[in-house]
């Protein structure tokens, strides 16, 4: 399982009307087969400058290549991800096995 998370901050000139379509594109990435458990997050923590994040789950590593190079997830990096983010850290994990 591969848990894939990134965590942003949006440009400062941003209006609601383009957060909301930001969000909406970005909903869009749930239909991409492979995908589960995706949510889109606000940051609550005063701990670092981010603000939201988004989060998702695949089965396979196979699964999360397969979702990075889909036409779909291009398309929102390069419409919405690099118009509108100032800002990014990016984490994928898998879950730590054989611990006791």
């Amino acid at each position: 399982m591969i848990r894939h998370t990134v965590t942003f901050k949006l440009k400062p000139a941003l209006d609601s009307a383009e957060i909301s379509d930001f969000f909406s594109a970005a909903k869009k990435l749930a239909n991409i087969p492979g995908v589960q458990l995706f949510e889109c997050l606000k940051q609550v923590s005063k701990k670092n400058a981010f603000e939201y994040g988004l989060s998702m789950e695949f089965a396979t590593e196979a699964l999360y290549v397969q979702y990075s190079n889909h036409p779909d997830h291009i398309a929102f990096v390069q419409q919405y991800w690099l118009e509108n983010i100032e800002d990014f850290l990016e984490i994928d994990y898998e879950p730590i096995t054989g611990v006791k």
